[in-house]
């Protein structure tokens, strides 16, 4: 008998994370923790608005990038041509691979990272790039990265 509801637990359990692998990036749907529009601002203001702490909030952008092995992690547009890195919170969910060009509110935290090398290279495997542009990545780099608790697509 324990056997049998040991299987059933496991069954049960791996279609509760089955059922929260995002499938689509469609208007108005919200990942993680939930969030709404109120109080955001645009990727560009989150410079000025950072502290020696970061900053904690919400910011709107355009994806430009999203991890195409399990969507871990997405790139957001900023003005001047640069991106932002979104990870979310304790990997706690993850994005469609399809939302490249949506826009978006992001709820959680800004901070100044060191990214490795290897990291860096592990990025840039994700995004499917080519073997010659990985190789060209040699030191590592200081970057702001939001992490995110909750996503919502506009």
């Amino acid at each position: 008998m324990r056997i049998f509801s040991l299987a059933i637990g496991l069954f049960l359990l791996t279609g509760s994370v089955a059922a929260q692998s995002p499938v689509s990036a469609n208007k108005g749907v919200i990942y993680g923790a939930g969030t709404n529009a109120d109080g955001a601002i645009s990727v560009n203001e989150l410079p000025s608005k950072m502290t020696g702490s970061g900053f904690t909030g919400k910011i709107s952008g355009k994806v430009v990038e999203v991890c195409q092995e399990k969507g871990c992690w997405m790139k957001v547009e900023k003005e001047n041509g640069e991106t932002l890195m979104v990870k979310f919170k304790d990997y706690g969910f993850f994005m469609p691979k399809d939302i490249q060009g949506k826009e978006v509110i992001l709820d959680g935290e800004a901070v100044v990272k060191e990214v490795s090398v290897k990291q860096q290279k592990h990025y840039a495997k994700d995004a499917g790039k080519p073997a010659e542009e990985i190789e060209k990545i040699k030191a590592p780099k200081k970057e702001v990265q939001f992490i995110a608790k909750g996503v919502l697509v506009l």
